[in-house]
């Protein structure tokens, strides 16, 4: 994987001795990292497309935290962001989950607490990317099928056999089996279950 397609640590802290010593350790586990020394700067250039996680300091001159992740969750940023702060309360938590935070972990955390979040968070953006580029594959794959083709398409999610959809439709079962493997090659399925699985609810939409 490119270095530009490698997941990103975006760390945010006003201190740049914890900065410095953070980023260290999430390099440990081959994570890149990218300091940052305010979240001014932060919100005003990181790269909102990019993979990875945030790690996003409460507590710090000018803009807290909290406000941050406000601000990404109304951007509708997807990067996991976790929370860290050397003066946690239980409102502060409940506050930062409610808003959107992955995690909210207290300093000095533990080292292994937190590349653990960090590595499950990015494995989770990494799948929640990766869904989100399929469903659009297969919104965009199914924009060019013909009407018939997606009435096909409905009669098979639906459970029904060639002959019963050509009864259906009032076609032979052989045009029916043309349309099937022509449904197959446009949507790039490799089974049955995968054509359902993909389409089920785009065919539900469109019903």
């Amino acid at each position: 994987m490119s270095p530009s397609l490698s997941p990103l640590i975006h760390l945010i802290d006003d201190d740049a001795a914890v900065r410095d010593s953070l980023a260290l350790l999430i390099g440990t586990v081959g994570l890149r990292v990218q300091q940052w020394g305010s979240p001014q700067d932060f919100m005003a250039q990181f790269d909102r497309a990019g993979i990875g996680a945030i790690v996003l300091d409460v507590r710090m001159p000018g803009s807290s935290g909290l406000t941050v992740l406000d601000r990404l969750i109304a951007e509708g940023v997807d990067q996991p962001v976790i929370m860290l702060t050397g003066h946690g309360t239980v409102d502060m938590c409940r506050r930062a989950f409610k808003a959107g935070a992955a995690e909210f972990l207290e300093k000095p955390v533990d080292d292994q607490v937190l590349l653990d979040a960090l590595q499950s968070a990015v494995q989770r953006h990494v799948g929640s990317r990766q869904r989100n580029r399929e469903d659009r594959d297969a919104r965009e794959r199914y924009a060019q099928l013909s009407v018939r083709e997606r009435e096909v398409l409905g009669l098979i999610v639906a459970g029904l056999t060639n002959k019963e959809i050509g009864r259906a439709l009032d076609v032979s079962p052989r045009t029916v089996e043309t349309h099937r493997a022509n449904l197959f090659t446009k949507l790039d399925a490799e089974s049955l279950a995968q054509l359902i699985r993909r389409y089920a609810a785009l065919v539900e939409d469109t019903a």
